[in-house]
């Protein structure tokens, strides 16, 4: 059992957690909780190095799916201390489980029928709720902008609940987006429009764009952008957050192609 906060491997999770750098250099994540093992059992992924702690592993429910992991293949797991977790953990309450994923994004798929396009997202929150809710909208894929933030920032891994191992998430550059979302029909959430989100025939090929809840959509997301889009609002209600927009967007795309 690791017992030292100062044992290599947990300098490297510690380091993983804080430095986003690094992370991109490594190639690598942390995961933290029983759900995300749970989503790697499903999707047949394996953790490059998985921690956990012996008060975890004493619930039966628990030891089974690291069994049901174990079955998957060979990988480095390892027993430490409470006090260990907690140096290692990114939440105050740690869960007991915590292992490190390599960066492995889902291919988008050939021809993707609905994708969310995300422009300037830069709360972790947000951004973590919305992989979450386009994973229960069933988007093919979502496309982060240059400006967002980190898509492995712990606060985002956190908020996803496993939508890095479930979605295609790629972070490109405005060209690559308009070279990915062509022949879709781009519509790009903003105030100023005229088409309420209702009336917009979302059972065809289409792409949404979501900006910052400060500033919108910029320049470079609007020029791929093919049409505007609004979501009333009642009284002197200036914007919605931008994660909520997102959900009433997605779930009414996916409520017009459930009645298709």
């Amino acid at each position: 059992m690791i017992t030292s906060s100062s044992n290599a491997k947990v300098k490297f999770v510690r380091r993983l957690q804080a430095d986003r750098r690094f992370r991109n250099q490594e190639k690598q994540y942390v995961v933290e909780g029983t759900r995300w093992l749970r989503e790697l059992v499903a999707m047949a992924r394996l953790p490059e190095l998985l921690f956990y702690t012996e008060r975890w592993l004493e619930t039966a429910v628990h030891a089974h799916i690291l069994q049901q992991l174990n079955s998957l293949g060979q990988f480095t797991a390892l027993p430490v201390s409470e006090v260990v977790m907690q140096a290692m953990s990114d939440t105050s309450t740690p869960p007991g489980i915590l292992a490190v994923l390599p960066m492995q994004p889902r291919p988008l798929p050939p021809t993707p029928t609905l994708l969310l396009v995300l422009d300037a997202i830069n709360t972790p929150g947000n951004l973590g709720t919305m992989l979450r809710t386009a994973g229960a909208a069933g988007v093919d894929g979502v496309l982060l902008g240059p400006n967002c933030v980190d898509l492995y920032n712990p606060k985002v891994v956190r908020g996803s609940m496993g939508a890095h191992l479930r979605l295609p998430i790629h972070s490109q550059t405005w060209a690559e987006i308009a070279a990915t979302v062509q022949g879709l029909q781009v519509w790009v959430a903003t105030v100023e429009a005229d088409r309420v989100y209702t009336a917009v025939n979302w059972t065809q090929p289409s792409a949404i764009i979501i900006g910052s809840e400060a500033a919108g959509a910029g320049d470079e997301a609007r020029q791929v952008a093919t049409h505007p889009v609004t979501i009333p609002m009642h009284s002197q209600t200036e914007s919605l957050n931008a994660a909520v927009a997102a959900g009433v967007l997605l779930f009414e795309a996916a409520r017009q192609r459930r009645i298709a």
